[in-house]
Formats: structure tokens, sequence, C-alpha cells
């Protein structure tokens, strides 16, 4: 995966939210081999650092022709975001279109 930077905060002592969406994120299903595409939302009370946009969508991309599940990837995302960024709090909404007429949506916090 691609690395995810993360710039100074400049505003630490105020509580306030972020919220991205990044409505263009494929994977792989890991079964079928057919891709999977998502609208991934973050939203995050940042602490001392947040994170660098252009980075991010460099992550998102660099999953394309991963093989993986919904529930693993939306885990994975925010396992890594909380990694670099030790954010106040943080939830990753994975919403997946339609397939196979099931539509998932999996939201993990920290």
């Amino acid at each position: 995966m691609a690395k995810i930077e993360v710039i100074e905060n400049k505003n630490p002592g105020r509580d306030y939210a972020v919220n991205i969406e990044f409505p263009e994120f494929t994977c792989v299903c890991p079964k079928t081999g057919l891709p999977d595409f998502a609208t991934i939302r973050i939203e995050y009370i940042p602490d001392k650092l947040i994170v660098e946009l252009k980075s991010l969508k460099l992550y998102f991309v660099s999953y394309r022709n991963v093989g993986t599940f919904h529930e693993d990837v939306v885990n994975k995302i925010l396992d890594d975001l909380v990694a670099a960024v030790k954010p106040r709090k943080m939830t990753v909404t994975g919403e997946f279109n339609v397939r196979g007429g099931i539509k998932t949506t999996v939201t993990a916090s920290k």
C-alpha cells in the first residue's frame, strides 16, 4: 500500500471534525476476482496531525488490484489511518455498490 502522509494540525487545542469522502474506491473480490466499487467515508477528530489528502488518494488507489473482503478492507483502512494520524476519534465507512443483488455497508471506529 502507498504511504499515508500527515501534516501538522494548526488547531490542536480545538475539537473539530474532518469529513473525507472518496467515491472512486475499488478493490477486488478474493473469491470471484471481480471488481468491487465503493464510497469510502472518513470522519475524524484530529489531535496533533491531519491526513495529507494527495497521499490518501494514492493510498486508496493502491487497493485497485488487491483481493480483499469488504469487512477486512474497511478495518485495514481504519488501522492504517489511526496509526498514521493518531486522531482523538475516527470512523471509516465503506459503502459498497450492489453486486449480485447485495449491497454492503461496513463501519469501523476507534
